[in-house]
């Protein structure tokens, strides 16, 4: 898979929200008050990579989301465990269970996890 910028990010997000969009709705949705033109050319870019598709709706394109928000979060983990933790995802447990936002039920939740992955399991 092709890298997925910061900027892509946003943008996907929306569509994985919405659905679909057009430039404008996509825009409307953006935390960044970002120029049309912007928006269109991040849409553009991401379709050249296959992460998006468009169908003409009057004079605006609608585009959809080609990649499921699963197959970016893998993505997205894997390459923020090579580039902040060095490729390891030891580290980065680590760093997950020592947070100190990390509730007792979210750790017990994680443990059974584990336990379950342990056990052959898919932890369902």
């Amino acid at each position: 898979m092709a890298d997925l910028t910061e900027r892509e990010l946003d943008v996907i997000g929306v569509l994985w929200s919405a659905g679909s969009g057009t430039v404008t709705e996509v825009r409307a949705q953006l935390a960044d008050d970002l120029a049309y033109t912007t928006v269109l050319s991040i849409l553009r870019i991401m379709e050249s990579k296959g992460f998006v598709r468009h169908e003409e709706e009057g004079k605006a394109h609608r585009y959809y989301p080609l990649i499921a928000r699963e197959d970016a979060g893998s993505y997205g983990i894997r390459r923020l465990i090579d580039k902040v933790f060095a490729g390891s995802t030891d580290a980065m447990l680590t760093h997950l269970v020592r947070d100190e936002h990390m509730t007792r039920e979210r750790l017990l939740r994680m443990r059974k996890a584990l336990d379950a992955l342990l056990k052959g399991e898919d932890g369902e």
